[in-house]
């Protein structure tokens, strides 16, 4: 049986990752400060992006809980850098409101845009929230040699995110990140 073109690009990619989260949320942030995992802080998405990664076989190995700041967000994005994450991903400040600074913030650090994951995230999310999802500015790319991946804050955001793009793509993401 020939493989397929997705199966082939694929083939030699390594099969367990280890992921950096972040959750910004101001308000969490001010109730629980710094906690050790979203567990402790009642993070509802960082509870699914924990699960789902675990659930593939994938570790977390960092996760932080950032307030609504630029300079709170750079200094987790750079400590997760530093980790031993292979992909970081964050959750929260995508959508349009004035607080939201997550773009803002991280999208000047990309070496490289994937404009692909926003446009299919939109597409996928299309079915669940219709129009609607013209308000997230959901997007990705790599710096220092790592993805990284600018959620929206919600669990059901999170959840498509990571089960029909990231967790699928990873290997395939991570080795041509590293080429």
């Amino acid at each position: 049986m020939k493989e397929s073109t997705p199966e082939i690009h694929k083939k030699d990619a390594k099969k367990s990752f280890s992921f950096a989260l972040i959750t910004i949320s101001t308000s969490r942030y001010e109730k629980y400060g710094n906690p050790a995992s979203p567990d402790d802080a009642e993070d509802l998405s960082g509870k699914v992006m924990k699960e789902l990664i675990e659930a593939a076989g994938n570790r977390v190995s960092f996760y932080r809980l950032v307030p609504d700041e630029k300079d709170s967000l750079l200094d987790a994005i750079f400590f997760a850098l530093e980790s031993s994450a292979d992909i970081v991903i964050t959750s929260g400040g995508t959508g349009l409101a004035p607080k939201d600074l997550t773009i803002e913030s991280i999208a000047p650090l990309f070496e490289k845009d994937i404009p692909g994951f926003g446009e299919l995230f939109r597409y996928k999310s299309l079915e669940e929230i219709g129009t609607s999802v013209i308000l997230t500015r959901a997007s990705a790319g790599v710096i220092k040699g790592k993805a990284v991946f600018c959620l929206p804050g919600s669990p059901n955001a999170v959840k498509l995110a990571l089960s029909k793009i990231i967790i699928p793509e990873a290997g395939h993401i991570v080795r041509h990140v590293r080429e």
